[in-house]
Protein backbone atom coordinates (compact mmCIF):
# COMPACT_ATOMS: atom_id res chain seq x y z
CA UNK A 1 0.00 0.00 0.00
CA UNK A 2 1.25 3.23 -0.65
CA UNK A 3 2.91 5.62 1.91
CA UNK A 4 0.45 8.29 1.56
CA UNK A 5 2.33 11.37 3.37
CA UNK A 6 5.96 10.22 1.65
CA UNK A 7 4.15 10.91 -2.18
CA UNK A 8 2.98 13.77 -0.68
CA UNK A 9 6.48 14.95 0.52
CA UNK A 10 7.65 14.43 -2.47
CA UNK A 11 5.38 15.67 -4.91
CA UNK A 12 5.47 19.07 -3.26
CA UNK A 13 9.06 18.89 -3.22
CA UNK A 14 9.86 19.24 0.09
CA UNK A 15 13.65 21.37 0.52
CA UNK A 16 15.62 22.19 3.73
CA UNK A 17 17.89 24.82 4.24
CA UNK A 18 19.01 25.88 7.52
CA UNK A 19 20.75 29.90 7.76
CA UNK A 20 21.02 30.65 11.83
CA UNK A 21 22.55 29.92 14.81
CA UNK A 22 21.81 31.96 17.71
CA UNK A 23 23.77 32.94 20.68
CA UNK A 24 21.39 35.23 22.92
CA UNK A 25 21.61 36.68 26.24
CA UNK A 26 18.29 38.77 27.98
CA UNK A 27 16.85 40.82 27.18
CA UNK A 28 16.77 39.93 23.34
CA UNK A 29 14.25 38.99 20.64
CA UNK A 30 14.51 38.71 16.92
CA UNK A 31 11.12 39.21 14.27
CA UNK A 32 11.04 37.06 11.36
CA UNK A 33 9.16 38.26 8.23
CA UNK A 34 6.18 36.38 6.77
CA UNK A 35 7.51 33.54 4.82
CA UNK A 36 6.36 35.86 1.37
CA UNK A 37 8.29 38.21 1.90
CA UNK A 38 11.63 36.04 1.94
CA UNK A 39 10.78 32.78 0.37
CA UNK A 40 12.30 33.58 -3.02
CA UNK A 41 15.51 34.74 -0.97
CA UNK A 42 16.03 31.61 0.95
CA UNK A 43 14.76 29.18 -1.88
CA UNK A 44 14.72 30.40 -4.79
CA UNK A 45 12.02 28.65 -6.47
CA UNK A 46 9.82 27.45 -3.95
CA UNK A 47 6.04 28.99 -3.26
CA UNK A 48 6.09 28.46 0.02
CA UNK A 49 8.66 28.87 2.96
CA UNK A 50 7.75 26.76 7.16
CA UNK A 51 9.93 28.21 9.60
CA UNK A 52 10.92 26.00 12.38
CA UNK A 53 13.32 26.68 15.40
CA UNK A 54 15.61 24.43 17.85
CA UNK A 55 16.30 25.12 21.05
CA UNK A 56 19.84 23.83 22.09
CA UNK A 57 20.65 25.13 25.46
CA UNK A 58 18.29 27.60 27.50
CA UNK A 59 14.96 28.44 27.27
CA UNK A 60 13.08 31.62 25.39
CA UNK A 61 9.40 32.36 24.09
CA UNK A 62 7.98 31.98 21.00
CA UNK A 63 4.85 33.29 18.68
CA UNK A 64 2.93 34.51 16.30
CA UNK A 65 3.22 38.35 15.65
CA UNK A 66 -0.10 39.60 17.84
CA UNK A 67 -0.37 36.17 19.31
CA UNK A 68 -0.06 34.78 23.07
CA UNK A 69 3.67 33.22 22.74
CA UNK A 70 4.55 29.74 24.05
CA UNK A 71 7.80 29.15 26.63
CA UNK A 72 10.75 27.02 24.52
CA UNK A 73 13.00 24.85 26.78
CA UNK A 74 16.09 22.62 25.59
CA UNK A 75 15.21 20.46 23.55
CA UNK A 76 12.02 21.93 22.40
CA UNK A 77 11.22 22.15 18.49
CA UNK A 78 8.67 24.74 17.32
CA UNK A 79 7.45 24.78 13.56
CA UNK A 80 5.45 27.71 12.14
CA UNK A 81 3.93 26.06 8.53
CA UNK A 82 1.79 28.74 7.52
CA UNK A 83 4.83 30.87 7.21
CA UNK A 84 3.36 33.52 9.91
CA UNK A 85 5.75 36.33 11.21
CA UNK A 86 6.94 35.65 14.17
CA UNK A 87 9.04 36.54 16.94
CA UNK A 88 11.60 34.47 18.90
CA UNK A 89 12.42 36.25 22.37
CA UNK A 90 13.76 36.34 26.36
CA UNK A 91 10.48 36.93 28.02
CA UNK A 92 7.11 37.17 26.13
CA UNK A 93 5.12 40.68 24.48
CA UNK A 94 8.44 41.16 23.32
CA UNK A 95 8.94 42.67 19.64
CA UNK A 96 12.36 42.78 17.02
CA UNK A 97 13.21 44.74 13.93
CA UNK A 98 12.42 42.23 11.00
CA UNK A 99 15.05 42.30 8.14
CA UNK A 100 13.85 41.32 4.84
CA UNK A 101 17.70 41.40 3.81
CA UNK A 102 19.05 39.19 6.15
CA UNK A 103 17.70 36.05 4.66
CA UNK A 104 19.77 35.08 1.65
CA UNK A 105 20.35 31.49 0.99
CA UNK A 106 24.13 31.09 1.45
CA UNK A 107 26.33 27.77 2.65
CA UNK A 108 27.29 27.46 6.29
CA UNK A 109 24.11 28.70 9.39
CA UNK A 110 25.11 32.69 9.61
CA UNK A 111 26.22 32.73 13.53
CA UNK A 112 23.93 35.74 15.15
CA UNK A 113 24.84 36.83 18.50
CA UNK A 114 21.92 38.96 20.24
CA UNK A 115 22.63 40.21 23.53
CA UNK A 116 20.96 43.19 26.04
CA UNK A 117 22.43 44.48 28.63
CA UNK A 118 25.85 41.98 28.70
CA UNK A 119 24.30 40.73 32.21
CA UNK A 120 23.37 37.36 30.41
CA UNK A 121 20.38 36.12 32.17
CA UNK A 122 18.47 33.94 30.50
CA UNK A 123 20.68 32.52 27.81
CA UNK A 124 19.95 30.75 25.06
CA UNK A 125 21.13 29.10 21.94
CA UNK A 126 19.67 28.15 19.25
CA UNK A 127 19.50 26.48 15.04
CA UNK A 128 16.75 28.25 13.01
CA UNK A 129 15.91 27.33 9.64
CA UNK A 130 13.54 26.93 6.89
CA UNK A 131 11.82 23.92 4.31
CA UNK A 132 10.82 25.33 0.97
CA UNK A 133 8.02 23.58 -0.63
CA UNK A 134 5.32 23.89 -3.51
CA UNK A 135 1.55 25.08 -2.33
CA UNK A 136 0.41 24.87 -6.03
CA UNK A 137 -1.20 23.49 -7.21
CA UNK A 138 -2.04 20.85 -4.51
CA UNK A 139 -0.43 20.49 -1.37
CA UNK A 140 -3.17 18.64 1.22
CA UNK A 141 -0.88 18.47 3.67
CA UNK A 142 -0.11 22.40 4.11
CA UNK A 143 -3.59 22.86 4.33
CA UNK A 144 -4.52 20.57 7.28
CA UNK A 145 -1.48 22.17 9.79
CA UNK A 146 -1.26 24.32 12.26
CA UNK A 147 -0.04 27.89 12.51
CA UNK A 148 2.21 26.32 14.93
CA UNK A 149 3.23 23.43 16.19
CA UNK A 150 5.66 23.01 19.16
CA UNK A 151 7.54 19.77 20.26
CA UNK A 152 8.44 19.50 23.51
CA UNK A 153 11.47 17.89 24.18
CA UNK A 154 10.59 16.27 27.87
CA UNK A 155 8.08 14.54 25.53
CA UNK A 156 10.76 12.71 23.15
CA UNK A 157 10.19 9.34 24.85
CA UNK A 158 12.08 7.54 21.65
CA UNK A 159 14.45 10.12 21.60
CA UNK A 160 14.64 10.36 17.90
CA UNK A 161 14.41 14.12 17.76
CA UNK A 162 17.14 14.29 20.60
CA UNK A 163 19.26 12.43 17.96
CA UNK A 164 18.30 14.70 15.16
CA UNK A 165 19.04 17.85 17.01
CA UNK A 166 22.49 16.23 18.35
CA UNK A 167 23.62 15.62 15.11
CA UNK A 168 22.56 19.03 13.82
CA UNK A 169 24.40 20.65 16.63
CA UNK A 170 27.45 18.71 15.50
CA UNK A 171 27.33 19.25 12.02
CA UNK A 172 26.63 23.46 13.05
CA UNK A 173 30.07 23.08 15.37
CA UNK A 174 32.26 21.45 13.12
CA UNK A 175 31.78 23.15 9.98
CA UNK A 176 33.09 20.02 7.61
CA UNK A 177 32.75 19.69 4.01
CA UNK A 178 29.17 19.00 3.19
CA UNK A 179 27.90 20.32 6.18
CA UNK A 180 25.10 22.34 4.98
CA UNK A 181 23.69 19.61 2.38
CA UNK A 182 23.76 17.41 6.31
CA UNK A 183 21.91 20.54 7.70
CA UNK A 184 18.98 20.71 5.13
CA UNK A 185 18.66 17.05 4.92
CA UNK A 186 18.48 16.95 8.10
CA UNK A 187 15.67 19.75 8.25
CA UNK A 188 13.64 17.45 6.24
CA UNK A 189 13.60 14.34 8.58
CA UNK A 190 12.90 16.86 11.56
CA UNK A 191 10.07 18.22 9.90
CA UNK A 192 8.57 14.68 9.12
CA UNK A 193 9.53 13.46 12.54
CA UNK A 194 7.31 16.83 13.64
CA UNK A 195 4.20 15.88 11.21
CA UNK A 196 4.25 12.44 12.79
CA UNK A 197 4.11 13.32 16.31
CA UNK A 198 1.49 16.11 15.30
CA UNK A 199 -0.56 13.18 13.43
CA UNK A 200 -0.42 10.74 16.51
CA UNK A 201 -1.42 13.49 18.90
CA UNK A 202 -4.35 15.07 17.21
CA UNK A 203 -7.40 14.79 19.31
CA UNK A 204 -10.21 12.10 17.90
CA UNK A 205 -12.61 14.66 16.87
CA UNK A 206 -10.14 16.48 14.51
CA UNK A 207 -11.20 16.72 10.76
CA UNK A 208 -8.45 17.10 8.19
CA UNK A 209 -6.33 15.11 5.54
CA UNK A 210 -3.90 14.27 8.21
CA UNK A 211 -6.91 12.91 10.26
CA UNK A 212 -8.14 11.40 7.25
CA UNK A 213 -4.89 9.28 7.17
CA UNK A 214 -4.95 7.95 10.67
CA UNK A 215 -8.69 6.82 9.92
CA UNK A 216 -8.69 3.41 9.26
CA UNK A 217 -10.98 3.35 6.34
CA UNK A 218 -10.45 6.65 4.43
CA UNK A 219 -6.90 5.91 5.21
CA UNK A 220 -7.02 2.77 2.85
CA UNK A 221 -8.98 4.79 0.31
CA UNK A 222 -6.29 7.92 0.22
CA UNK A 223 -3.50 5.40 -0.21
CA UNK A 224 -5.22 3.26 -2.84
CA UNK A 225 -5.71 6.76 -5.02
CA UNK A 226 -1.97 7.36 -4.22
CA UNK A 227 -0.98 4.12 -5.46
CA UNK A 228 -2.54 4.13 -8.60
CA UNK A 229 -3.47 7.59 -9.23
CA UNK A 230 -3.59 6.89 -13.38
CA UNK A 231 -6.30 4.46 -13.25
CA UNK A 232 -9.81 5.21 -14.11
CA UNK A 233 -11.00 4.96 -10.23
CA UNK A 234 -15.04 5.50 -10.10
CA UNK A 235 -16.88 6.15 -6.92
CA UNK A 236 -18.28 2.89 -7.13
CA UNK A 237 -14.88 1.08 -7.67
CA UNK A 238 -12.81 2.69 -4.85
CA UNK A 239 -15.36 2.28 -2.41
CA UNK A 240 -15.73 -1.48 -3.78
CA UNK A 241 -11.67 -1.18 -3.34
CA UNK A 242 -11.85 -0.09 0.65
CA UNK A 243 -14.68 -2.41 1.63
CA UNK A 244 -17.66 0.51 2.04
CA UNK A 245 -20.69 1.40 0.36
CA UNK A 246 -20.57 4.13 -1.87
CA UNK A 247 -22.02 6.48 0.31
CA UNK A 248 -20.65 5.73 3.51
CA UNK A 249 -17.36 6.78 1.39
CA UNK A 250 -18.38 9.51 -0.42
CA UNK A 251 -19.90 11.04 3.10
CA UNK A 252 -16.80 9.78 5.55
CA UNK A 253 -13.84 11.27 3.02
CA UNK A 254 -15.65 14.68 2.36
CA UNK A 255 -15.97 14.68 6.64
CA UNK A 256 -12.43 14.26 6.76
CA UNK A 257 -10.55 15.50 3.52
CA UNK A 258 -13.15 18.42 2.85
CA UNK A 259 -13.41 17.52 -0.84
CA UNK A 260 -15.12 14.21 -2.92
CA UNK A 261 -12.93 11.40 -3.47
CA UNK A 262 -12.48 11.95 -7.11
CA UNK A 263 -12.30 15.77 -6.85
CA UNK A 264 -9.26 14.70 -4.51
CA UNK A 265 -8.26 12.42 -7.27
CA UNK A 266 -8.21 15.26 -9.98
CA UNK A 267 -5.98 17.80 -7.69
CA UNK A 268 -3.68 15.31 -6.65
CA UNK A 269 -3.56 14.52 -10.32
CA UNK A 270 -2.47 18.00 -10.96
CA UNK A 271 0.59 18.44 -8.42
CA UNK A 272 1.64 15.18 -10.09
CA UNK A 273 1.75 16.77 -13.06
CA UNK A 274 3.38 20.26 -11.92
CA UNK A 275 6.06 18.40 -10.21
CA UNK A 276 6.64 15.98 -13.70
CA UNK A 277 6.61 19.50 -15.30
CA UNK A 278 8.86 21.46 -13.31
CA UNK A 279 11.54 18.39 -12.79
CA UNK A 280 11.52 16.56 -16.03
CA UNK A 281 11.37 17.19 -19.95
CA UNK A 282 8.88 14.35 -19.97
CA UNK A 283 6.35 15.37 -23.56
CA UNK A 284 3.14 16.37 -22.32
CA UNK A 285 1.66 13.11 -24.12
CA UNK A 286 3.91 10.83 -22.10
CA UNK A 287 2.97 13.12 -18.87
CA UNK A 288 -0.67 13.32 -19.59
CA UNK A 289 -0.91 9.04 -19.66
CA UNK A 290 1.67 8.57 -16.93
CA UNK A 291 -1.21 10.63 -14.92
CA UNK A 292 -4.28 8.91 -16.27
CA UNK A 293 -5.80 11.57 -19.26
CA UNK A 294 -6.26 9.86 -22.63
CA UNK A 295 -4.43 12.52 -24.33
CA UNK A 296 -2.27 15.46 -24.59
CA UNK A 297 -5.44 17.91 -25.21
CA UNK A 298 -7.60 16.36 -22.43
CA UNK A 299 -4.90 16.76 -19.96
CA UNK A 300 -4.50 20.57 -21.26
CA UNK A 301 -7.92 21.31 -20.77
CA UNK A 302 -7.94 19.34 -17.20
CA UNK A 303 -4.56 21.61 -16.10
CA UNK A 304 -5.54 24.67 -17.40
CA UNK A 305 -9.35 24.27 -15.68
CA UNK A 306 -7.40 23.35 -12.18
CA UNK A 307 -4.15 25.87 -12.03
CA UNK A 308 -5.63 28.44 -14.27
CA UNK A 309 -2.11 28.21 -16.88
CA UNK A 310 -1.65 25.59 -19.87
CA UNK A 311 1.15 23.21 -18.56
CA UNK A 312 3.94 24.92 -20.87
CA UNK A 313 3.50 27.82 -19.48
CA UNK A 314 3.24 26.31 -16.13
CA UNK A 315 6.64 24.34 -17.40
CA UNK A 316 8.49 27.82 -18.14
CA UNK A 317 7.62 30.10 -14.79
CA UNK A 318 8.82 26.95 -12.18
CA UNK A 319 12.39 26.49 -14.49
CA UNK A 320 13.09 30.26 -13.85
CA UNK A 321 15.13 30.30 -10.69
CA UNK A 322 15.13 26.56 -10.59
CA UNK A 323 19.02 26.68 -9.01
CA UNK A 324 18.07 25.59 -5.24
CA UNK A 325 21.32 27.24 -4.20
CA UNK A 326 24.12 26.15 -2.03
CA UNK A 327 22.84 24.92 1.67
CA UNK A 328 19.78 23.54 0.33
CA UNK A 329 18.49 20.19 -0.96
CA UNK A 330 15.76 19.15 -2.75
CA UNK A 331 13.79 15.58 -2.55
Amino acid sequence: MSDTLSDVLRAVRLTGAVFFTIDAAAPWATETPHAREIASRIIPGAEHVIDYHIVTAGSCWAGVVGEPAVQLEAGDVIVFPQGDSHVMSSAPGMRGQPDVSLYQASGAPLAVTLSGDGRGRSPAELICGFLGCDARPFNPLLGTLPRIIHLRGRDDADGVIAQLINLALAETTARRAGGAAVLAHLSELLFVEVVRRHLEALPPEQVGWLSGLRDGQIGRALATLHERPAHPWSLEELAAQVGMSRSTLAERFAHFVGIPPMQYLAQWRMQLAATLLSGTALGLASLAEQIGYGSEAAFSRAFKRWVGVAPALWRQGKRVGQDSGPGTSRR
